[in-house]
């Protein structure tokens, strides 16, 4: 069987079971179960902590896995990065108290609290800056406050938490995070082919709707420019007119737009579905 790590908890973990239960793969009902079989894909799903499923998948014990970039990059296991999963998207930033830092370089000498050491350790080494990394394992915001640190450096969403605190956010970003899968170093993609290509077919569904709509013949042309698709749409002739039914993926953040357009040109009985699965 095919052994994939998932995180248990946290904000990727919902995330990640209902991508995969997208995909096809059965998921937990009980947020305690540790290990699910899923004997009809083959598969068995390991729930793990976050932090340990880079490691887990490092270590060759389990061949792939979802986590966050961060993670993987923190943990060191030299796990691969795969594919992104298009969730959990987050910024890795340094922040201070008004006047204390404004760039990388002025970190040099200061204390730094972090839940990921090594992250930063590496980031600060690359522009040559030593500075003393404090290993906090969560509200690294309150650290400056009560006196452990000069400087945090955090997972930002909205920077709502840290400007809370007092600090501003200073410098370009340390690492740009999202969802990730990755596998195992001895992991063939070919062990992993059937879960990559369905996880990428929900993702794609994810980005498009399918789109219909009639045309006059005298039109189509015109609708088909606003329509190109991928490889050319579907267009069949309508029955009892010189008119065509046309049949494209179009993207979704353009649907209403793509819409207004087609029926600018003369297209009518427009409908956008839902798709679950692609695969192109």
């Amino acid at each position: 069987m095919l052994r994939i790590a998932v995180p248990n908890k946290g904000s990727l973990s919902e995330p990640a079971s209902q991508l995969l239960k997208e995909a096809g793969y059965k998921q937990r009902r009980d947020t305690r179960e540790l290990v699910l079989v899923d004997a009809r894909n083959d598969v068995e799903f390991f729930f793990l902590r976050p932090r340990d499923v880079a490691v887990y998948v490092g270590s060759g014990t389990v061949q792939a896995g979802i986590t966050g970039r961060d993670l993987l990059l923190d943990s060191g296991a030299p796990a691969v990065e795969h594919l992104e999963l298009g969730f959990g998207g987050s910024t890795f930033r340094y922040a201070a108290a008004p006047g204390v830092a404004g760039s990388v370089e002025d970190v040099h000498g200061k204390r730094v609290a972090t839940s990921y050491p090594r992250l930063v350790k590496h980031h600060l080494k690359s522009f040559g800056v030593e500075a003393d990394v404090v290993r906090l394992d969560g509200a690294v915001e309150s650290s400056v406050r009560l006196g452990v640190a000069d400087v945090v450096a955090d997972v930002v969403s909205t920077g709502t938490t840290l400007r809370a605190a007092g600090l501003e956010i200073f410098g370009d970003p340390i690492l740009k995070s999202e969802a990730i899968l990755i596998k195992g170093p001895d992991t063939t993609d070919d062990e992993i082919a059937v879960l990559v290509g369905r996880l990428r077919g929900v993702l794609m569904a994810r980005q498009y709707v399918m789109v219909d709509y009639d045309v006059a013949a005298d039109r189509l042309a015109d609708a088909l420019a606003v329509t190109p698709g991928f490889e050319g749409p579907t267009v069949s002739p309508l029955h009892g007119s010189d008119g065509s039914a046309v049949r494209v993926m179009i993207p979704r953040v353009e649907m209403n737009h793509i819409m207004d357009q087609l029926y600018a040109v003369g297209a009518r009985a427009i409908i956008t579905t839902e798709l679950l699965a692609v695969r192109v």
